[in-house]
């Protein structure tokens, strides 16, 4: 029954049928957000939100008898975690103080997304592994803003305040460079005023450092962490095959050795049988041969 459960859970038709309700999962709190819908479909929709929860507690049950005796590694996963959490704040009263918690965590459902395609879980994972080296690197981009941003106040600040008026403005303005987002305009402005020298140094050495070295620090931490999550994955995976394979293993053996024993104890009762016959002989002969 269990394997049968675990096959199941474990099928594609299963995850693509997850997949699916999810994806009208999230429609379906759409739908909710106008007015005009919910006046005319508002039971229709709540009735299919109800039928949406309950395919997911149906899911979190089955994957938690596909776990057999030990049905607390369903909470092992953290995304399996992710998963009962959205299910339980659906299930909180639909008005009163819980109302907005609700609206949020059918927004939230749409998430189980990361938890239904490995790929994106891959790439999560290796977002939340890189905060702590792209916190350097932004820490790094940030200095970079903050001398530039004084610079620029020096030398733009009396020729176009409105972007390098006040430390703020100029932030904001090195932001829009970074990005690319009409940098030109502004460097086109501060050609009119200021030496072109300083202009060109400005903004080249600006973009080249920001633009083309800092934000390509990130990318290269996020594919280093995708590489590092590939690799535990693959080691997670080992192991989970080596414990499943020494648990079949393992049982395997116990099958063999009551077979030996039953086999065993199927001899001994033959050997006590020609015994007690062989003592029985005897007897027999001695009784016939009395006078």
């Amino acid at each position: 029954m269990i394997e049968r459960i675990n096959s199941v859970v474990a099928s594609r038709g299963f995850h693509h049928l997850i997949v699916a309700v999810i994806v009208i999962a999230g429609i379906v709190a759409g739908l909710e957000t106008n007015p005009a819908l919910m006046e005319h479909y508002g039971p229709l929709l709540h009735a299919l939100d109800r039928i949406i929860l309950g395919i997911f507690i149906i899911e979190a049950l089955l994957k938690v008898v596909a776990q057999g005796r030990q049905p607390w590694r369903y909470l092992s996963d953290g995304w399996n975690v992710f998963d009962f959490l959205i299910i339980v704040i659906c299930l909180m009263p639909v008005g009163g103080p819980f109302a907005a918690v609700l609206r949020l965590a059918r927004a939230l459902r749409l998430l189980r997304l990361v938890s239904a395609l490995p790929q994106l879980q891959l790439l999560v994972g290796a977002l939340l592994k890189s905060l702590s080296a792209m916190g350097y690197v932004s820490l790094l981009l940030g200095l970079l803003f903050y001398i530039y941003a004084v610079a620029g106040i020096h030398l733009f600040g009396k020729t176009d305040p409105s972007n390098f008026g006040s430390l703020g403005s100029a932030l904001l303005t090195l932001f829009r460079i970074v990005t690319l987002d009409n940098w030109g305009d502004i460097f086109l402005i501060q050609m009119n005023q200021v030496p072109v020298v300083k202009v060109v140094i400005y903004f080249v050495t600006f973009i080249v450092l920001g633009t083309m070295i800092i934000l390509n620090l990130f990318i290269g931490i996020i594919m280093n962490s995708m590489s590092e999550m590939h690799i535990e994955i693959a080691e997670r995976e080992r192991a989970r095959n080596e414990q499943d394979t020494g648990a079949a293993s393992l049982e395997d053996e116990f099958k063999t050795l009551e077979s030996e024993l039953r086999d065993l104890q199927m001899r001994l009762s033959g050997l006590r049988r020609k015994w007690s016959g062989a003592q029985g002989i005897p007897v027999l002969i001695d009784y016939q041969n009395k006078p």
